[in-house]
């Protein structure tokens, strides 16, 4: 499910070319009808109740901590003292480019002082391959529908869900550039979801920079393994005096402008959405080589 082939870079380096930068690239993605969807998280949901599952999350969470905290120490957590006083319940946001990094944003929010980490993800992620399977279904994930269906669950369960977990005073992390681009290094335009729903249930935005920085020894033929380092933002707290809405995209707004600022203090360089051999972490130099197609600058003002 999560590849990391040749191909997929290809499919990023043609997503950038037609500016479109929430494509969908890994080429065997699940696909599933409205009705298989909704059957899917109705299953999840119930199993979660069972004693089993519970017996389960509680030592999946103990395993990821462990495994979090070690991949991602606090030395490789850079402002980590601007979360830290936080004692609320908040959205968290994050650049997205492989199905590890979340634990990178476990590790700084644990650090941070939080217990727990609930993580918004597509409920196709639910039909992984072992072990990955037995992670997601004992994992703290809230899935969302993302083939078509599941209207009444988008729109009644799935809020009551978010809020009942962040008024337990947990974090829950929503990826705004919505789809996985493997080891792509720079900051995508965000969706306003993440913001609409911190902004609904008055909860702040606990913004996360991840940067990838390659190694020296090989992962496999085409990748050099890499490791993160996490930059811990300003925190962004919704406007008691302003709707919904403004609140969403103020602070929708105010993300993808630190997010971009993170990314040019981390690699020392202007944030630039024209192809570069750089953008894929890792690619062996023999995989970069004719790529380099200029494309326009998108507005990056969000409006």
């Amino acid at each position: 499910m999560f590849e990391s082939s040749y191909q997929v870079i290809e499919n990023i380096h043609q997503a950038v070319l037609d500016q479109d930068f929430h494509a969908k690239v890994q080429d065997n993605d699940a696909s599933l009808s409205s009705q298989e969807s909704s059957d899917l998280i109705a299953n999840y949901w119930k199993y979660k109740q069972t004693r089993r599952a519970k017996i389960r999350n509680h030592n999946v969470r103990k395993f990821m901590d462990r495994y979090a905290m070690k991949l991602v120490p606090a030395e490789n957590i850079v402002g980590l003292e601007k979360i830290t006083d936080l004692h609320t319940g908040a959205i968290v946001t994050s650049n997205h480019f492989s199905p590890l990094e979340n634990l990178a944003v476990r590790s700084a929010v644990r650090y941070a002082g939080y217990q727990n980490l609930s993580i918004v993800s597509q409920e196709t992620n639910l039909m992984a391959a072992y072990p990955l399977h037995f992670i997601f279904w004992n994992y703290d994930l809230i899935p969302i529908a993302s083939q078509g269906g599941g209207m009444e669950y988008m729109g009644r369960e799935l809020p009551h869900r978010l809020e009942t977990t962040l008024s337990q005073g947990n974090p829950i992390l929503i990826y705004p550039e919505q789809e996985m681009w493997y080891n792509y290094r720079k900051p995508r335009p965000l969706q306003r979801g993440a913001y609409y729903y911190a902004a609904r249930f008055n909860v702040p935005i606990i913004s996360l920079f991840v940067e990838i920085i390659q190694d020296d020894e090989l992962s496999n033929d085409d990748f050099y393994k890499t490791h993160y380092r996490v930059h811990v933002l300003e925190p962004i707290f919704p406007d008691p005096d302003q709707s919904i809405k403004a609140n969403s995209v103020r602070m929708q707004e105010l993300d993808y402008q630190q997010k971009c600022q993170a990314y040019e203090k981390a690699y020392h360089r202007p944030l630039s959405y024209r192809w570069e051999d750089t953008d894929i972490a890792g690619l062996r130099p023999r995989h970069q080589s004719d790529i380099s197609t200029p494309v326009p600058e998108p507005d990056r003002s969000l409006s």
